[in-house]
């Protein structure tokens, strides 16, 4: 049975507003969310608070400095793990949540390769390494079996984009 829920968003407002949803849901740490650097900090900046290294979302805080040059926005404080990453030919990444660990040896073989040894077919794999590169927020669950439908069900209300189970 599958346990891993994957899929990317065009905007970061409805990636976080399905991580929300996935949360209240009980999702907490099950969730992972990776996207260019500022992508992952742009409405933040516009409304002023550039520069801040501690952004609050609901009851997390995150003040680690996890990405270059200001603050993550509200993607921050959505998933736990926090970190940044230098890809070679991707840029500055934001990645939380259990792929955190998982992409920090991505530098040799990019997304795609940490993701295919997460258990994502090698086409799929490349594709979100595309869609990561062109400004999409992926966003996965991985969780029991029995609660993969549910947390496909809440990315498809947000507007997820192909929303696959593995």
């Amino acid at each position: 049975m599958p346990n891993l829920v994957v899929s990317t968003f065009d905007t970061r407002d409805k990636a976080e507003q399905a991580v929300n949803e996935l949360r209240q849901k009980g999702f907490d740490n099950e969730i992972s969310i990776v996207a260019k650097d500022e992508v992952a900090r742009g409405h933040a900046n516009r409304a002023g608070v550039q520069g801040r290294r501690d952004m609050e979302f609901g009851n997390d805080s995150v003040s680690d400095g996890a990405t270059t040059g200001g603050v993550l926005g509200g993607l921050a404080g959505l998933a736990a793990g926090v970190g940044a990453l230098a890809i070679p030919g991707l840029g500055p990444l934001f990645a939380a949540g259990p792929i955190a660990g998982l992409l920090s040896g991505a530098a040799t073989g990019g997304i795609a390769g940490s993701l295919i040894d997460w258990g994502i077919p090698e086409t799929e794999s490349r594709q979100l390494e595309q869609d990561i590169r062109s400004g999409k927020i992926m966003v996965s669950v991985q969780s029991d079996p029995s609660k993969v439908n549910e947390a496909a069900s809440i990315l498809r209300k947000y507007g997820a984009n192909s929303v696959n189970t593995h």
